[in-house]
């Protein structure tokens, strides 16, 4: 399968556990093969500590094989796309959401298309979008970092260093003193998600206007699927 569908919903303390259909299912599909598994694992284990309604799950969709490679945005809805459409990732068009996680990074220069692209995404998904790229979202996790850290170097963040876009990565490693691309225990910064959500709304949320400016509306999603309530319509 070009695909593995990690998700803790048939997890249960007896086999003699009925075993329920989940009503909504999100599914998280991301650019990035490492540092965002580590994260969403981790948050997929604490849907019920986030009092996520108990009809609804959350899944990650881990691209596998020659497509764990996948990262540039267009390629990533594409392959999106074809996996809603096999039986076999159970995917309900209907009912279930598709959350595609990209960084804006690259269409800060070097890529154009980037309001069409969304514009596409939002036809039937959810775009995800943190600029300049999911390290920023995970330091917002960090009490007290939008003031610390971001709110009077901007651009710093958004600044190109030798082709690449590492403030953010670095400060975070500072703070944090890891590797996020290496080590699991980045996913442990899931637990403050309250804190992420309540600082992403300090910078810009509006993915649709990010061009020049420190971006995400990563948490304001996860602050949505915690609020929201299967048996009203979306």
């Amino acid at each position: 399968m070009p695909v593995r569908t990690y998700t803790n919903w048939n997890r249960r303390s007896s086999d003699f556990e009925e075993q329920i259909e989940p009503l909504r299912k999100y599914y998280f599909i991301c650019e990035g093969a490492n540092t965002e598994t580590f994260y969403f694992k981790k948050l997929i284990d604490l849907r019920k500590d986030l009092g996520i309604h108990p009809m609804i799950d959350i899944c990650l969709w881990e691209k596998t094989d020659e497509h764990r490679n996948i990262s540039f945005a267009r390629e990533l809805v594409n392959f999106a796309n074809e996996q809603k459409e096999l039986p076999d990732n159970g995917f309900d068009k209907e009912y279930d959401r598709m959350i595609i996680v990209f960084d804006g990074d690259i269409f800060e220069e070097k890529v154009a298309g980037y309001e069409e692209l969304i514009k596409n995404i939002e036809k039937t998904d959810m775009a995800a979008v943190s600029n300049p790229n999911f390290e920023l979202f995970l330091l917002l996790h960090i009490e007290g970092s939008y003031e610390k850290y971001i709110r009077e170097n901007e651009k710093s963040f958004l600044m190109n260093y030798d082709g690449k876009y590492s403030y953010a990565k670095n400060i975070l490693h500072k703070t944090i003193g890891m590797n996020t691309k290496k080590n699991p225990k980045i996913g442990e910064l899931a637990l403050k998600i309250g804190i992420a959500i309540e600082q992403e709304k300090f910078i810009n949320q509006d993915i649709h206007n990010i061009k020049g400016k420190v971006s995400s509306n990563i948490g304001f999603i996860i602050d949505g699927i915690i609020k929201d309530n299967p048996y009203i319509t979306l």
